[in-house]
C-alpha cells in the first residue's frame, strides 16, 4: 500500500481481528498473547527485509503495525464497534506522533527498532483504553 502503509497495516490487523473476536470468541487480552507470540518473528522479518532492502525501517514492514495494533486492543473493555475504531484512532496517533518514550525506541539497532516503537505506541493506546474506562464507563 504506497499511501499510509501503516494505517493499512492497521487495518489489516483489525481485519485479522474480527473473524477471530466472531468465530473464535477472542477477548482482548487474547491478542497482548498473539503480539507476544509474533514479536521474536516479527523483529527477525523486519530486520531481515532492512537489510535486504538497506534501509533502516522500509515502509513494506507493516507487521510491526499489527503487533502494536493488536497491544491496543488488548486494552479495550469489549470488542465492539466504538472500542475497536477507538483503538485504532489511538494507536495511529500515537504511532504517527511519537511522544516519548515512542521515538526513542526507535533508535534500537536493526528490527528491535523497527517493532519496539509500535509496542510502545500500542502499549500507550492500551492504556488510554484502560484509562477511559475509569472516566467515562467507556
Amino acid at each position: 500500500w504506497p499511501k499510509g502503509p501503516g494505517t493499512a497495516g492497521s487495518i489489516g490487523a483489525l481485519l485479522v481481528a474480527w473473524p477471530l473476536v466472531r468465530y473464535a470468541h477472542f477477548e482482548p487480552w487474547h491478542f497482548l498473547v498473539l503480539a507476544a507470540v509474533w514479536t521474536a518473528p516479527a523483529i527477525w522479518a523486519a530486520a531481515r527485509t532492512a537489510e535486504l532492502r538497506n534501509l533502516k525501517d522500509p515502509q513494506i514492514v507493516v507487521v510491526d503495525e499489527v503487533l502494536g495494533q493488536w497491544i491496543t486492543l488488548a486494552g479495550a473493555a469489549v470488542l465492539d464497534w466504538q472500542h475497536v475504531l477507538a483503538a485504532l484512532l489511538l494507536f495511529r496517533l500515537f504511532d504517527i506522533t511519537k511522544p516519548w518514550p515512542v521515538r526513542q525506541l526507535e533508535s534500537l539497532p536493526g528490527g528491535l527498532g523497527i517493532v519496539a516503537d509500535d509496542l510502545m505506541a500500542g502499549v500507550n493506546g492500551a492504556l488510554v483504553l484502560v484509562a477511559l474506562r475509569f472516566v467515562v464507563q467507556f
